[in-house]
């Protein structure tokens, strides 16, 4: 990967004032840095074999503010490995240390507006393995998204309501941590649906 296709990306998809920062982790951590499609299950990941180029991947359509915590998220995940190889847990107390570090430095109002700033300061005390494993700051995070301010999420809708997901229809069921035990209709098979999922054309059942 060159320098110069690592700042295309990087000038298109995060805050211009954290881009600065953002091209030195890739200088001082050099990686494959692809982005990928938008993906219900994860929002970016980090890959790395012996004897390969370490390769993390983002989801091409992140808001500006969500691109630049999962960037630096991943690029914790490089460090971490490059220090420890795979004695240390994937989200344990190195990768807490090196997010929080390798955050700082963009942790500013110049980069975040002051209401979301104080939400990500709270978020970075104990960060998740998952963004959105921390609820209220997944909704702090899509009301400065513009494309999410009229979605629906699963998590909005009551117990027993008939929703859209993926070109299926589901019954919505019992919350289980994290994820929604949904019943498909066609099927009346049983799956486990994220809780902040957006759905589609959601019906209140009248069961």
């Amino acid at each position: 990967m060159t320098a110069t296709s690592i700042a295309h990306i990087l000038s298109a998809h995060v805050p211009p004032a954290a881009y600065g920062h953002c091209f030195q982790l890739w200088k001082r951590f050099p990686f494959d840095f692809k982005l990928s499609k938008g993906r219900l299950t994860k929002v970016g990941d980090f890959t790395c074999y012996p004897g390969k180029v370490a390769r993390i991947t983002v989801n091409h359509d992140l808001d500006p503010y969500l691109f630049l915590i999962t960037y630096v998220h991943e690029v914790a995940h490089l460090e971490v490995y490059l220090a420890h190889g795979n004695r240390a847990g994937s989200h344990g107390r190195e990768w807490k240390r090196s997010f929080r570090q390798l955050l700082a430095p963009v942790m500013n109002e110049e980069v975040f507006p002051i209401t979301l700033l104080a939400g990500l300061k709270k978020h970075m005390k104990n960060p998740k393995a998952s963004t959105f494993s921390d609820s209220a700051f997944t909704q702090l995070l899509r009301s400065f998204d513009q494309r999410q301010k009229n979605v629906v999420l699963l998590s909005h809708i009551p117990e027993g309501t008939i929703f859209g997901f993926q070109g299926k229809w589901f019954k919505k069921g019992k919350l289980r941590r994290t994820r929604v035990e949904c019943r498909e209709l066609k099927t009346r098979l049983s799956y486990l649906v994220p809780a902040d999922a957006p759905i589609d054309m959601a019906q209140l059942s009248l069961l």
